[in-house]
């Protein structure tokens, strides 16, 4: 199995977050409270963001691997909304605005409607969990996400009996994400979970990465992350999540039905049609361009994460990939 997994006495946050940039950001924010300037201090109304500050750090979702840098995140990115090249995202997404912001919960479920994203992230503990994220271009990072789990939202919303299925929905707004106004992709980006996926402690909806805020390009304010599917599975910039009867469209399948299924699990013993899915190159986000021509190493099952391998007993995984 891929992942090693520490006691909780192991994880120190030196060791996730380099300490230049910890105690940079610590000192900051000290200086700005001495000051009383409340104006420095993060940009997010209310008390929500206030739990950045106290993350939960649960063992089991730690790994001894060491995370891409925060440059390297950053800076190689798909989000098509913001050109199709890896650094389009960091040079344009600066238009991308994340307050306010508010999602729609909409479909099979006995609470639904219009909700400020604060009024969403209030009841949650916020979690810091380091999870790889897997590309089918053969590339992977190691990522310390933020974020809670997604089963944690869906139980609030109460689903009926007829939510068989998850269904997500990025911003359309061609003034903040200028290459919408492009026929890139059919607008707007779309992705779905079967409802027990959904549910799967694994799965979380992400608001930060490095203890802070998700940056605009990394899929600000609140994106989807299931570790053990392919990255273009984990929807960015979501403003609707419907709950369905049927399996929802999703923007790969319309786009390349040949080659990107629904299910989008990470499968080394299903190649891609253009390009082998069984080995990856880690991107650690040190040593420039040397990262990116690193020594691949072996793609794991689901990368990696066996406790979802129940989720699909029975089913042929080449056929549903």
């Amino acid at each position: 199995m891929l992942i090693k997994f520490r006691k909780a006495s192991d994880a120190h946050e030196s060791e996730v977050t380099p300490k230049e940039l910890f105690l940079n950001r610590r000192s900051f924010m000290a200086a700005a409270a001495a000051a009383g300037g409340t104006a420095l201090l993060p940009a997010f109304p209310n008390d929500a963001r206030a739990v950045f500050t106290n993350l939960k750090k649960d063992p089991k979702f730690q790994t001894l691997e060491k995370p891409t840098t925060l440059d390297g995140i950053t800076s190689h990115n798909n989000f098509y909304e913001f050109g199709t090249g890896k650094t389009d995202p960091k040079k344009n997404a600066h238009t991308l605005k994340p307050r306010p912001w508010s999602v729609e919960i909409s479909g099979h479920a006995a609470k639904t409607g219009v909700f400020d994203l604060d009024d969403i992230l209030k009841p949650h503990q916020l979690e810091e969990r380091i999870y790889r994220l897997r590309c089918v271009e053969a590339w992977s990072m190691v990522i310390p996400w933020v974020g809670f789990p997604l089963g944690d939202l869906i139980k609030r919303f109460e689903p009926t009996s007829k939510a068989k299925y998850v269904a997500f929905e990025t911003l359309v707004d061609t003034e903040q994400m200028p290459k919408q106004k492009l026929p890139i992709l059919d607008w707007p980006y779309v992705e779905g979970l079967r409802m027990d996926e959904a549910m799967h402690p694994l799965a979380i909806l992400a608001v930060g990465i490095y203890g802070d805020d998700m940056p605009n390009q990394n899929g600000a304010p609140i994106r989807l992350v299931v570790p053990w599917k392919y990255g273009y599975k984990s929807i960015k910039s979501v403003v609707r999540i419907n709950f369905v009867e049927k399996q929802p469209p999703t923007t790969w399948n319309i786009q390349a039905p040949g080659e990107y299924g629904f299910y989008s699990n990470v499968n080394p013993n299903r190649d891609h049609p253009r390009w082998s899915q069984a080995r990856e190159r880690r991107i650690t986000g040190e040593g420039g361009f040397k990262a990116l021509i690193a020594p691949k190493i072996e793609t794991k099952m689901f990368n990696g994460y066996d406790d979802v391998a129940s989720l699909y007993t029975g089913m042929d995984l080449i056929r549903n990939h």
